[in-house]
């Protein structure tokens, strides 16, 4: 069996230089006030049920911009940032919320669930999100995240299945190999958090009613003064409910097998909330998770689904197409969110964790890997913090070190093929990071937070999110970009209407049909050993 040095070596540079990029950001709109604006999503920005760049998150307040897929990180923030400039240029004098923990929010009844029209599928996603409301509470909701997605492409998956020897079909070695690269990302999750994390402080108002452990920073903030990003800890994205969940990656079948019995097995907390009240539905189905998407994790296995398809029913039917990598908060000092050098670590670091032996996961592991999650979310920057491997505690600067050091021949590789050092640099910032915390983002927020802005989450966040819209707006946007832009919009306002035309089923059956796609799935899995 090759190492991972053997398998990198199998790779070319015109493979290297097509691997494969795309993201999806979220925020929050907001009024000049920076409260959570109370505008439905803006016509001018076409169907959030179709449009293929613009749509919602859980709150009809809350973008989503969705770039395509980018043979380089420069090309990817570009489109993401045109992407902007056409969303501002449509939103008025609203702005988007540059954080990742939430602006100023209303009561949670107000905080407006998204919408999508009348067909099945739009109702389908407004009670997926109204079941998120109920089960979560709507103000978890309204944090955001930036999404990115990375694969490789055909020509180096051929390379690689010649390289192992494995004369299988290539759709089961590339899925296998996915599934590797997510393990070894979910061992080493926390070193992205300490080195990116960008929400170590929230407003007071997200935890008014809430049991939590943070301080008090001022009259308005709340925070931990170690954490790096209180979006992946506790506080943030979580749920009790699936803390008992114990979802293996060791293949596609165990991976589905675990998520198909939370989707089917009856919760009792949530039978209690009920299917629905009258016409009125309140949630999707009465189970753990109403489906998979509704599963919180770090990374995930992903494939372009068809219109109304389930993601597992994907997976299982076609196999993993790129991974997803969920846990970068939402950047206070990119303009757009997200910068090349964050891509440029994740590349390197993905690259790594793909080729490099990957060991079965355990129940023991899994416990591990939630619990160095907590830690470097809430108190990554703890002098001689330690995490644990295998059982055995560890301190968090010599293991980040080492997982530099494994990541020198991938950056290498890459820089050799595209030229220049830009992946190397952003190892030597990891460097940095780990040996002086003081140097990590997380510190940069805190301390202006605290010198700059009054000991206020808010006036920090609010004047970077109107300072961005105001440097997006000024950059050149030609006719032939707006037209562009215009023309996707009127499109998916076509495309919307035409489902709703087409629809023929009572939503009621077509709910039941949307959800037996879980069964169909499971149906078509292997046993497992």
């Amino acid at each position: 069996m090759p190492d991972a040095q053997q398998r990198l070596s199998a790779l070319s540079p015109p493979m290297l230089t097509g691997l494969l990029r795309g993201v999806e950001k979220e925020s929050l709109r907001i009024s000049p006030d920076g409260t959570l604006a109370a505008t439905r999503h803006p016509e001018a920005l076409g169907s959030a049920l179709t449009h293929p760049h613009i749509t919602t998150d859980f709150s009809e307040s809350q973008l989503e911009l969705i770039t395509g897929v980018h043979a380089s990180a420069d090309a990817c923030i570009g489109e993401l940032t045109e992407i902007h400039q056409f969303v501002y240029r449509q939103i008025g004098h609203e702005a988007m919320w540059s954080g990742s923990m939430p602006c100023l929010l209303p009561d949670d009844d107000h905080i407006p669930i998204g919408h999508y029209g009348s067909s099945n599928l739009g109702r389908i996603k407004t009670v997926y999100r109204t079941g998120l409301a109920h089960r979560y509470g709507r103000r978890m909701q309204t944090i955001s995240g930036v999404h990115y997605n990375f694969s490789l492409p055909d020509a180096a998956w051929a390379a690689l299945q010649q390289a192992d020897a494995h004369v299988g079909d290539p759709r089961d070695y590339r899925t296998d190999a996915y599934f590797a690269l997510i393990r070894n990302f979910r061992r080493k999750s926390w070193l992205p958090l300490y080195l990116f994390g960008t929400s170590p402080a929230a407003c007071q108002c997200f935890v008014e009613g809430r049991r939590h452990a943070l301080q008090s920073l001022g009259s308005r903030t709340v925070y931990l003064p170690n954490a790096t990003s209180l979006r992946m800890g506790p506080l943030g994205y979580q749920s009790d409910a699936q803390a008992a969940l114990e979802v293996s990656f060791n293949s596609l079948a165990s991976y589905a097998r675990s998520l198909q019995r939370a989707m089917t097995e009856p919760y009792p907390p949530y039978e209690a909330i009920g299917l629905r009240n009258g016409d009125r539905y309140l949630q999707l189905a009465t189970t753990l998770l109403q489906i998979e998407n509704e599963f919180y994790g770090t990374i995930r296995p992903k494939r372009r689904i068809r219109r109304g398809e389930r993601p597992l029913h994907a997976l299982t039917e076609r196999g993993v197409e790129y991974v997803e990598v969920r846990s970068l908060d939402v950047d206070p000092y990119a303009p757009v969110g997200v910068d090349a050098p964050t891509m440029h670590f994740l590349d390197a670091f993905l690259l790594h964790c793909l080729l490099s032996d990957s060991s079965p996961d355990t129940p023991d592991e899994i416990a591990e890997i939630a619990a160095n999650q907590y830690r470097v979310a809430e108190r990554g920057r703890e002098a001689g913090l330690r995490l644990l491997q295998r059982g055995r505690e560890r301190a968090l600067a010599d293991w980040g070190a080492e997982i530099i050091d494994d990541c020198e021949p991938f950056a290498a590789a890459l820089d050799a093929a595209r030229g220049g050092h830009a992946h190397r640099d952003v190892l030597a910032a990891a460097r940095t990071a780990l040996a002086d915390p003081a140097t990590t983002p997380s510190a940069r927020v805190l301390r202006e937070i605290e010198q700059d802005y009054g000991k206020s989450y808010f006036e920090f966040t609010h004047a970077r999110s109107l300072q961005k819209r105001e440097d997006l707006l000024a950059l050149p946007f030609s006719a032939a970009q707006e037209s562009r832009f215009r023309r996707m919009a009127d499109e998916s306002v076509a495309a919307q209407r035409e489902i709703e035309a087409s629809d023929r089923l009572p939503f009621e059956t077509y709910r039941q049909q949307y959800l037996a796609q879980d069964l169909l799935a499971a149906m078509r899995l292997p046993a497992m050993g």
